[in-house]
């Protein structure tokens, strides 16, 4: 008879082990998904920074070797992403798609070309912005007085990208904190409740001469165990969720680097031990401050 009470208690911790780190795992991943959601966003507002096209236009009389070597000096300045020369006849061509406009083009200008020599290039994401571009252009005019005609880009562009970017970045924080408050609730709501079937057994080692420290210490181990295999498994589903979608939905292309995926990986396991251990400790403390006729 004992033997099977001892076999059938040992089952419901194992349930209620698995439970917690199945609840656990759920929370983490959706806390997950828009954690992921914000560093894609962060990374794709960078491609988009850099992806800024701007043009620095030469005099007519300064030659393709002068050109070239401002070319080697900029590519050494921090601001600058990429720089590439563009000859007079490289620029024309961007401006027609067929021959029918490449035609067109040459009965208006009548077979001369009126582009100038240039350098185009983008700038680095810390200054893909208003001030960030103007004092680039600033730079630019004081380094090459005499050599540049003009520094143009877009302007209506840059303040369109850098103003879309910060209002839905600031709103998908917005739900990322909601769900982190959520996700701290629900975890430690399921903590909780898995202690709360182990109360007579806290208590009964507190009579005995268990002390505190004693008493905390596996349950503690364990609840960083079950933040540490939680996240894993929320990472797991997080994989398999976004590996589905760049299969099945092709005009949605979501890349991470490396980098970005150990940084979600240690965000979401260091937020499950932190919860899981915080909420642990809490409730032990109440279990072990409680009075015998309080457990009932």
């Amino acid at each position: 008879m004992s033997s099977e009470i001892e076999k059938y208690s040992r089952k419901g911790l194992r349930t209620s082990y698995i439970s917690t780190v199945v609840g656990i795992s759920l929370v983490l991943f959706l806390v997950g998904l828009i954690l992921g959601g914000v560093m894609g966003i962060a990374d794709f507002q960078r491609q988009a920074k850099e992806s800024i096209a701007g043009d620095i236009f030469f005099h007519e009389n300064f030659n393709e070797a002068d050109i070239k070597q401002v070319e080697i000096q900029l590519k050494k300045w921090p601001e600058f992403n990429s720089i590439k020369y563009m000859s007079p006849e490289a620029a024309l061509a961007t401006f027609y798609e067929n021959q029918t406009e490449k035609k067109e083009l040459n009965s208006i200008f009548e077979g001369d070309n009126p582009l100038p020599p240039s350098i185009a290039f983008t700038p680095k994401e810390n200054f893909a912005n208003k001030d960030g571009m103007q004092n680039i252009k600033k730079k630019l005019l004081k380094s090459y007085p005499t050599q540049i005609i003009e520094v143009s880009y877009n302007e209506a562009n840059i303040e369109s990208i850098n103003l879309g970017f910060q209002q839905f970045i600031f709103l998908v924080l917005f739900l990322a904190l909601i769900m982190i408050i959520i996700a701290i609730a629900m975890i430690n709501n399921t903590i909780r409740l898995a202690l709360y079937s182990k109360r007579f057994t806290i208590k009964t080692m507190q009579l005995v001469g268990a002390t505190s420290s004693f008493i905390r210490k596996p349950f503690l181990f364990q609840s960083i165990l079950q933040g540490i295999i939680a996240a894993i498994i929320g990472m797991a589903l997080l994989v398999t969720l976004f590996y589905a979608i760049q299969n099945y939905f092709d005009e949605l292309a979501i890349t991470y680097s490396l980098k970005l995926f150990l940084i979600l990986a240690l965000s979401l396991i260091s937020l499950g031990v932190i919860i899981t251990f915080v909420s642990t400790w809490i409730a032990l403390n109440k279990y072990l401050k409680v009075k015998i006729d309080d457990l009932y």
